[in-house]
């Protein structure tokens, strides 16, 4: 069953590039209209400019930073004050960076975190009232590093396990109230991502957005679908071997996969 977005409203996180702007193309050629947020104002003028005449739906433009405490709410606080309702909700903002954990710049891990995992939670918090009242969809953007230990990107990883648990719970809680509710699990996709991490943190064959975005809305049109989705068949069959194989095992893979990666004690 095709979800029907049309007249509704979609917030897209991380909207000036990669996934985010084929969110955006998506979701607008469904008949959503948008609010886009990213830090790059130029870039999401310029997407909301080729959508408004393309699609001919209403869009929204939010330069915000989402990596700093309290930015969800701001940003609903700010939508309130212009009358805008949010009928769908993609949670696409994030970054990770690779490298030895104790080389890492801790003000950059905090902001990891904040991004990738406190304000995802809190902008499903604040919205979730205006999405149950709909018939729209909460997606989350997790990754298949969440399906395993990924030393020399042990917080980057760590946070898209967290996604894809907390959105997995939200999926059970969500069932029977009209939101779908999912995550999807890309694998190394061609985006900028990699610009910030470094190739070393790609493993496998990059897929193209339009791939990952491809899963997402089959996904989107089975009204009974699970909580979560790995985008790739290769990256599915990887997926189900973390579930079977010891967690050690699993760590020291990924260790020779990501490139191995040492803490300076063990260097020295």
């Amino acid at each position: 069953m095709t979800l029907d977005l049309r007249g509704g409203t979609t917030l897209i996180t991380g909207a000036s590039s990669g996934l985010g702007v084929e969110f955006a193309k998506r979701f607008a050629g469904r008949g959503s209209n948008l609010v886009l947020v990213a830090r790059r104002a130029d870039r999401l003028e310029a997407l909301a400019a080729e959508l408004r005449a393309s699609s001919r739906v209403e869009v929204t433009v939010v330069p915000a930073d989402l990596g700093v405490l309290g930015a969800g709410r701001r940003l609903h606080d700010e939508l309130a004050q212009r009358g805008i309702r949010i009928t769908s909700l993609v949670n696409n903002a994030g970054f990770g960076s690779h490298g030895a954990f104790d080389e890492a710049d801790p003000d950059r891990i905090a902001r990891e975190i904040q991004l990738n995992v406190g304000t995802l939670v809190e902008l499903s918090r604040v919205f979730l009232p205006q999405l149950l009242a709909g018939k729209g969809a909460l997606v989350t953007v997790a990754s298949t590093a969440g399906y395993q230990p990924t030393p020399g990107m042990a917080v980057y990883g760590a946070t898209k396990a967290f996604v894809l648990s907390f959105t997995e719970a939200l999926w059970a809680e969500a069932r029977g109230t009209g939101l779908r509710v999912f995550a999807v699990s890309p694998g190394a996709t061609k985006t900028e991502f990699f610009d910030v991490a470094g190739e070393q943190a790609a493993i496998g064959r990059k897929q193209t957005s339009g791939q990952v975005i491809d899963t997402v809305f089959r996904a989107l049109d089975r009204a009974d679908g699970g909580p979560s989705i790995v985008s790739g068949r290769m990256n599915q069959l990887t997926a189900l071997g973390t579930r079977l194989l010891p967690r050690r095992a699993i760590a020291a893979t990924s260790a020779r996969l990501l490139g191995e990666v040492r803490l300076a004690a063990a260097r020295n």
